[in-house]
């Protein structure tokens, strides 16, 4: 373990199993609670915003793990794994900013001694849809990497960014489903001033690129308008926005806030991925379905 600068009495670097119980054991002897992020890296403000989500949520003594790991079962042939951008020693001063108690930072074989592991999380019928559509491995890989995390830190809570909204929802489930015990918190999604959330990989995007990416959170913002009118008008308005920055969506799609179909009337989600360029991003929202008053 390695004591790094950061909060009273530092940041401490874990690289290994042994060494985060270690760190954690006296901790939990003291009746403390364990707040975790799980990052793969690559650390903005939107993650920094996630650990002051996790620490307002515990007290001073408690401890917050910030995990950093690039997890290979998540990323299917041709995604992007050896070019995910690694910045590790920016992620350390993140942390120490953000005063996190614990870095845990191990290697694939620590986490996945032996290769590929035999048993997986099923992530079950809503991880079919929207990314699942082109991504069917990539939610198995998630929820097994979050259930690993979870067994080697035994989080009293975990704090997940809603941009990922799907993969939210899925973790919640898996929690629910499995009993695990832990609460998970979504934190809100950490925009630029101009409306782009915030992404590891917006540093893909080229200045033209960039503009054009805008159109995402700009559809999101005509399918909210549109929401009175029912889910067919939000599909079209974001539609339309897309299609007049000259993007086509691997999907736009409206969905209860559990992503089943959507209501009539109530509480709703929209999510969104396009490709700007060679770089795939994301993006979701909540609006209100129906409810139009006549004129």
């Amino acid at each position: 373990m390695t004591a790094l600068p950061g909060g009273e009495d530092g940041v401490v670097l874990a690289h290994t199993r042994a060494d985060l119980h270690v760190e954690l054991a006296g901790l939990r002897a003291r009746g403390g609670r364990v707040a975790l992020v799980p990052t793969m890296g690559a650390l903005h403000e939107g993650h920094a915003a996630l650990m002051r989500t996790a620490r307002a949520r515990i007290r001073p003594e408690d401890a917050l793990v910030v995990s950093v790991f690039v997890n290979p079962l998540q990323f299917g042939p041709g995604e992007d794994l050896d070019r995910y951008p690694r910045t590790f020693d920016a992620d350390l001063a993140v942390c120490a900013e953000e005063q996190a108690d614990v870095v845990f930072a191990p290697s694939v074989d620590e986490v996945y001694p032996g290769g590929d592991p035999q048993v997986t999380i099923d992530p079950g019928p809503r991880a079919t849809v929207l990314e699942g559509v082109s991504r069917p491995t990539h939610f198995r890989g998630v929820l097994t990497v979050v259930a690993k995390l979870f067994g080697l830190v035994r989080p009293d809570l975990a704090v997940f960014g809603q941009k990922d909204y799907q993969q939210l929802t899925l973790i919640r489930r898996m929690v629910d489903d499995l009993c695990l015990g832990i609460e998970v918190v979504g934190a809100e999604t950490v925009r630029e001033r101009d409306g782009l959330a915030l992404s590891s990989r917006n540093r893909y995007l080229t200045v033209s690129e960039r503009q054009q990416a805008l159109a995402l959170s700009a559809a999101l913002r005509a399918g909210i308008e549109a929401g009175p009118a029912g889910a067919d008008a939000v599909r079209r308005a974001g539609l339309a926005v897309l299609a007049g920055a000259g993007l086509e969506p691997d999907y736009l799609e409206v969905t209860d806030p559990d992503l089943g179909p959507p209501p009539e009337h109530g509480q709703a989600r929209l999510l969104v991925a396009a490709r700007v360029g060679s770089t795939r991003l994301i993006d979701n929202t909540a609006l209100t379905l129906g409810d139009r008053v006549a004129s």
